[in-house]
Order: C-alpha cells, then sequence, then structure tokens
C-alpha cells in the first residue's frame, strides 16, 4: 500500500501534504451523533503511521515550500479545543511518537461550551415524544425513537449553524431554557491542558475566540476574534501561536478573501481551510486543505487517502 500511496505522492518537487482533521475522541462511540472513539481513533492513527510519513503540521508546510516534503506526507490536526483531545488523544498520539496540531477556539476555555453542544445535549435530555419548538420558529419534531431523535439534531444544527450570531445564541438558549437541560460545563479544554498540549511538543493554533462563521459577522468582529484568539492562546502557552484554521472552514461560504487578508495581517504564517484536497507546493499556504477518510479497512482508508490527493482544492 505504500507503492500505492507513494504514486500520489510523490517527493521532492511534486509531492503533496495531507492534512486529516479531527474533532473529538470518544471514550466510546456516541449514539446519537456518532463520531471518532478511542477504538476507531487509535486503529486510524495505525493505518498513518503504517502507510505515510506523519510530520507536525508547521514543518510539513515548511518543507512543501522548500520542495523538500517526503513521499506519502501527511499531518494531523484536531478543532475546536475539546478537554478529550488531551486526556484520550494525546496519550495515543504519545503512544505512536506522532505530533499534531490543535486548532482552539479560546474563549470555550475552562468551562465554556459550544453552541452546537449545548444544542446536542439538549435534545439528547429531551422528554417525550416529541420536541414542540414552533413558539420559536423551529418547528416540531419526533423523537421518541434514536434515529427520530438523531434527525431532529441534525436538523436544528442546519437549521442554526447559519443564522446571524446573536439570533442563533438566542435561539440556543431558548432550546436549552424549554427542554431544561442540565448541561455540562467539562466538555472543553482547561488552560492547563492547552499547556499540556503545548509541553508535549505539541502545536497550538488559533481557531477564533467564539467559533463564528466568518462569513456572516462584520469585519470588524472577524478580525478582533482572530486576533484576541491568538493573543489569549499566545499568553496560555508562553509560545508564538503560528497557524490558523477557519471555523466551519468551508471557502467561499463560511469565510472569504477579506479574511483570509486578516490572518495574513495578525501574523499568522499559515492556514487551513476544510476544502478536501492535498495541499502542493504552489498552493495558497493560507488555504490548505484537509480531508479524513472514514473508512474502517486499511486498504480502502488508504485508497481514499490516495484519491484524495487528486481533488482539486477549493480557494477564495
Amino acid at each position: 500500500m505504500k507503492i500505492l500511496s507513494s504514486l500520489f505522492s510523490p517527493a521532492g518537487k511534486n509531492a503533496r501534504l495531507s492534512i486529516v482533521i479531527y474533532h473529538r475522541v470518544l471514550p466510546n462511540p456516541d449514539p446519537l451523533v456518532g463520531g471518532g472513539d478511542v477504538n476507531s481513533f487509535e486503529k486510524q492513527l495505525g493505518y498513518l503511521t503504517r502507510n505515510f510519513n506523519v510530520l507536525p503540521l508547521y514543518e510539513g508546510i515548511r518543507q512543501l515550500r522548500q520542495g523538500t516534503l517526503p513521499s506519502r506526507a501527511v499531518s494531523i490536526t484536531f478543532d475546536d479545543g475539546y478537554a478529550d483531545n488531551a486526556e484520550i488523544a494525546l496519550p495515543i498520539l504519545q503512544k505512536y511518537n506522532v505530533s499534531a496540531t490543535f486548532f482552539i477556539a479560546s474563549g470555550f476555555l475552562d468551562g465554556g461550551r459550544m453552541w452546537n453542544d449545548t444544542v446536542i445535549e439538549s435534545v439528547r435530555q429531551a422528554q417525550g415524544e416529541e420536541l414542540d419548538l414552533d413558539e420559536i420558529n423551529l418547528g416540531t419534531h419526533a423523537i421518541a425513537s434514536l434515529e427520530q431523535r438523531r434527525e431532529a439534531l441534525f436538523k436544528l444544527i442546519d437549521i442554526l449553524k447559519y443564522l446571524p450570531h446573536e439570533i442563533r445564541q438566542l435561539q440556543v438558549e431558548e432550546i436549552r431554557t424549554r427542554i431544561a437541560a442540565n448541561l455540562p460545563d467539562d466538555l472543553m479544554m482547561t488552560s492547563d491542558q492547552v499547556r499540556q498540549l503545548h509541553n508535549a511538543g505539541m502545536e497550538i493554533g488559533g481557531h477564533t475566540v467564539t467559533h463564528p462563521i466568518l462569513s456572516k459577522v462584520n469585519n470588524t468582529i472577524a478580525l478582533t476574534e482572530i486576533a484576541n484568539g491568538k493573543e489569549t492562546l499566545e499568553g496560555i502557552i508562553g509560545a508564538p501561536v503560528r497557524l490558523f484554521a477557519y471555523p466551519n472552514g468551508k471557502p467561499g461560504k463560511d469565510y472569504c478573501a477579506d479574511h483570509v487578508e486578516m490572518v495574513k495581517q495578525i501574523g499568522f504564517e499559515a492556514a487551513v481551510s476544510t476544502a478536501w484536497g492535498a495541499a502542493k507546493g504552489y498552493d495558497d499556504v493560507f488555504q490548505l486543505p484537509r480531508f479524513t477518510p472514514w473508512d474502517k479497512s486499511e486498504f480502502f482508508y488508504v485508497l481514499r487517502m490516495a484519491q484524495n490527493t487528486l481533488n482539486r482544492i477549493e480557494v477564495v
């Protein structure tokens, strides 16, 4: 399989850098939302270390620019700043002797919670067979079965995601209040856990303060979010924060050219999106693509990684 992946990702000037993206690593699979658990994460890390050359992202970008990247180059990233990244993912990364970059939304550290997690945990706790949110213009949803509850959850997140920031926050709070959910305050990292990752040799990257979709806020707010997130994280780790991840990350939809210029102006050295593809030496280092295969078998996982190197990269 190394031969296969080398054909699609050779070394040197024609090399490609694949960047995989994770969010959470749970102790057990979540029946409501799915997502990665510790067993699947460790299995995928095994696939990566056996078939690819895993590099720290900053080093991978440096070599990509210089034309010295090895074949089958890949870097690992995590978004948002969940506590399980430090508690569960870090020991596994250390076991396999690889580094990752953690893009952290600084405003949720030390007891905060992202809006989507408020919705997830509220819907998880909702009682009865129906969730009536008609009074707040979010409809009525059947939740009698797990499948219905999951469908209701994803519908609500899809509706809420692209609402203006202030309206979304009000709606999310209304959902929480109506369900009277008892919500966790330990989903996100503490400042000490950020320092733990940094001291373990992991890269800490910026991801704004409160994770707004940048295209949905004005430029003053966007600039403040990007800059203040960087400043806060640098204060925590006592070192430069050099890399940035656009929240949600779809080029032209979640961020635009103005935001790319802001990231450069504030002093980041590179940035990543969530567009699929693998980066080439001539690509914009402020819009690097990311992708994670979902295949359970090693052969198909590696094959999908190889195929992804052929995807055309989206930029703004």
